[in-house]
């Protein structure tokens, strides 16, 4: 185990989402220093704002979180800025990290990588049997690429740069931004927003027949922070909890947790997206401890909480 007491940690994109819960565990590991760069001074696509970082900072390991995200509209309307700031971001840190001597590079993929029809669950090996499912092959490819630079820089270079693969996340704090959210946060929105006003309908996208699987965001924090102190191998690894829900199934779970009665319509003239997802995780048990443990209705019930209290 790589013991993170008293080093130096750069995490991109430790404000948001999962950055803050990242940097909280890491705290509580024990870090000499922790460094989170805001995009306000430092804008990652662009090199020189990366050297001038890297420079100041001095950073022993790298975790890469930042990210230019959102749900199927979000990646069909701006698929050209998902593709380039996600690609830039990540190809030249990862050059600037090797350049200024980085100990070590956590590169975090997304489950948009696999191909569209990848079979069920998901296991890493499966990653290049095809293409990404269309509305998020931009973001995904994107991503993907971290995984090839990072075993090209390993090969060439002896660079420690590992890659992790993320499932769909959720939890208090995420986006809840009806142009930009993912699919929890948009239907607890949706739920709550309607029991509030009185309304007695809800629209949602697709026909429920897509399956996503879902990890709370502490237990994706908990994963990264084990694999950044345990695991130093080429092989990417799947984070998940290791379960599948339909759409359908969780549109109601949702209605039923927030106390919505209303009508449900399915707006079928909207994507589906990916058919089905659902990750193997052994790996990450295997290589490095992970198990999520936050039980999916217990986690969508403080996540509705937190909603409800901001």
């Amino acid at each position: 185990m790589d013991d993170l007491q008293g080093k130096r940690v750069l995490v991109t994109g430790g404000a948001g989402f999962l950055g803050s819960q990242v940097v909280r565990q890491l705290r509580a590991r024990g870090c000499g220093e922790l460094f989170v760069p805001r995009s306000a001074q430092y804008d990652l696509t662009s090199e020189q704002k990366i050297t001038e970082v890297l420079r100041s900072v001095k950073p022993d390991i790298i975790i890469h979180l930042a990210a230019v995200v959102g749900g199927i509209g979000a990646n069909r309307e701006r698929p050209g800025e998902f593709f380039y700031k996600n690609l830039m971001m990540g190809i030249q840190l990862m050059e600037q990290a090797r350049l200024h001597g980085i100990e070590k590079f956590v590169a975090i993929g997304t489950i948009c990588a696999y191909p569209k029809f990848a079979p069920i669950p998901f296991q890493e090996g499966d990653l290049w049997d095809g293409y990404p499912e269309e509305t998020n092959a931009p973001y995904g490819l994107a991503k993907k690429m971290l995984l090839v630079q990072a075993q090209a820089y390993r090969d060439q270079y002896g660079f420690n740069a590992i890659y992790l693969l993320p499932v769909n996340l959720y939890g208090p704090g995420d986006n809840f931004d009806p142009a930009s959210s993912h699919v929890i946060p948009a239907l607890i929105g949706k739920c709550c927003d309607a029991i509030t006003t009185g309304q007695r309908e809800i629209i949602v996208w697709g026909t429920g027949k897509a399956t996503r699987e879902f990890l709370y965001v502490e237990d994706a924090a908990e994963g990264i922070v084990l694999a950044t102190e345990r695991y130093n191998k080429p092989d990417p690894v799947n984070v998940g909890a290791g379960f599948e829900i339909s759409i359908h199934d969780l549109v109601h779970l949702i209605a039923k947790l927030t106390g919505f009665t209303g009508t449900i319509t399915w707006d079928t003239t909207k994507p589906d997206g990916q058919p089905r997802r659902c990750l193997d995780t052994s790996r990450a048990e295997r290589e490095f401890g992970f198990k999520a443990r936050t039980a999916f209705d217990v986690g969508l019930q403080k996540t509705i909480e937190w909603y409800r209290a901001v």
